[in-house]
């Protein structure tokens, strides 16, 4: 069998496999269909008719290397026939009995086509290094997307590389040892409080990993959704990732509409376990879990509340760190409720530019609407609704319930700024209405 040289191909693939991170075998493949690209372009510079060979035409042919020998011939698998139409697919049966006398028709036999040396062409060179460069993209989106696929909604360390328009590229890995990755900030991912700087170190939540031959990095990353904070809680307080302390809800403003106000966040938790204080140990002693966490969003307020099945209850502990004399369930179908404050918490209820009620709305899911108790007047305001029957407290909590009550996962987190929703498929669970709410 005739043989194309192909000098250096070891030290070739070894280089190539370094380079981009790739193991041999899949720079081989990649390098054996980039030859049979150069093949093609070979043999369609051998004519002059541009529809001479179809899509599928070269199906049958197929590269095979050499390593040892560095080089590379062409094969091409023909079918057996009485009359050849076309040489490239058919073989006569009598050409073949003369070699194999007992081949019949309709069987197939591989033939070596290898073109001459000088004859393979500078063109066909350079298509198959075009296509070889393509083949090894396409392999490193493949491997990005097996190593990363199952870190979606994690919390990942990432470095700053450059800017590309009002994009971030950063360098991010999937764990020790491993190469690190290019990833996407967008625009809209960003603190405002953090710093971007060349080289500056951050952690980030990886909101998604994008398939197909996408331009740029393949993974989108973030600095604004609520599932961080989720997870570097996670991180921080051993209660939560062993289940004892969950997670209800998360409210964040991470982007806030005016640069008068900085980015805050409401988060609700609750336990299982009645001698555990899930605030405190959110807290931490000293405050130093939360410290962590606000260290990390860069100085970010963030608001630790406890849960209640009770909405009076979940909403005026929602509105800290204002204190609150009186919630009335306007409408419990409409979730319309009408808090009272006195008048010295009203700013502290309402927050600067509307923040605290509108974090604490996003979290309970309640429109709510916050008055001057000394200037309420409740022959002029609508009659309070009871509330439902869902969603009225029991006064002794039962244990199965509580046990039967599921925590909220990563991916809700993710997937919206507000998991109030998850309030309402717990309402019926009862838990101490005793409060402890702390701003940071």
């Amino acid at each position: 069998m005739s043989t194309i040289s192909l000098h250096g191909l070891k030290n070739l693939i070894e280089e190539i496999s370094q380079k981009h991170n790739l193991p041999k075998t899949s720079v081989t493949e990649a390098l054996r269909e980039a030859l049979l690209k150069g093949y093609e372009r070979y043999r369609r510079s051998q004519t002059l008719e541009r529809h001479a060979f179809s899509d599928e035409y070269f199906n049958n042919f197929e590269v095979e290397l050499d390593i040892e020998e560095e080089g590379f011939r062409v094969l091409s698998t023909k079918k057996i026939v009485e009359e050849v139409d076309n040489t490239d697919h058919h073989i006569s049966l009598k050409e073949v009995q003369e070699v194999a006398a007992e081949a019949q028709l309709g069987d197939e036999v591989v033939l070596d086509v290898t073109p001459a040396q000088k004859e393979f062409g500078r063109m066909a060179a350079i298509q198959t290094k075009q296509v070889l460069l393509q083949k090894l993209r396409d392999q490193q989106r493949k491997q990005i997307q097996e190593e990363f696929q199952d870190l979606e909604e994690s919390v990942l360390p990432a470095k700053v590389l450059r800017f590309e328009r009002q994009s971030i590229i950063m360098a991010v890995s999937s764990g020790f040892g491993q190469p690190e990755v290019e990833a996407e900030l967008p625009k809209r991912e960003q603190l405002p409080n953090d710093n971007y700087r060349a080289n500056a170190s951050f952690k980030v939540f990886l909101k998604k990993v994008r398939e197909g031959p996408h331009r740029g990095p393949q993974l989108i990353i973030s600095r604004t959704s609520a599932g961080l904070v989720a997870r570097l809680f996670e991180n921080e307080v051993p209660e939560i990732e062993e289940e004892v302390v969950r997670i209800v809800a998360i409210a964040r403003e991470a982007n806030p509409p005016s640069r008068y106000v900085g980015p805050r966040t409401k988060i609700a938790v609750d336990t299982l376990e009645r001698d555990v204080d899930p605030v405190g140990a959110c807290i931490g002693a000293r405050g130093s879990r939360i410290q962590a966490v606000v260290n990390e969003l860069r100085g970010e307020k963030i608001d630790v509340i406890r849960w209640s099945p009770d909405p009076s209850t979940y909403i005026a502990n929602a509105l800290s760190p204002a204190r609150v004399d009186k919630v009335v369930l306007v409408d419990t179908e409409e979730r319309q409720s009408l808090v009272l404050v006195a008048e010295d918490q009203l700013s502290l209820a309402i927050g600067k530019e509307g923040q605290n009620v509108r974090l604490a709305a996003r979290l309970t899911g309640w429109k709510i609407d916050i008055k001057d108790l000394a200037k309420y007047n409740p022959e002029t305001e609508p009659e309070p609704q009871p509330l439902s029957q869902e969603t009225e407290p029991e006064e002794e909590p039962q244990k199965q319930d509580i046990l039967e009550t599921e925590p909220v996962t990563a991916q809700q987190i993710a997937e919206t700024d507000s998991l109030s929703e998850v309030e309402e498929a717990t309402e019926s669970e009862e838990k101490p209405t005793d409060v402890t709410e702390t701003e940071y």
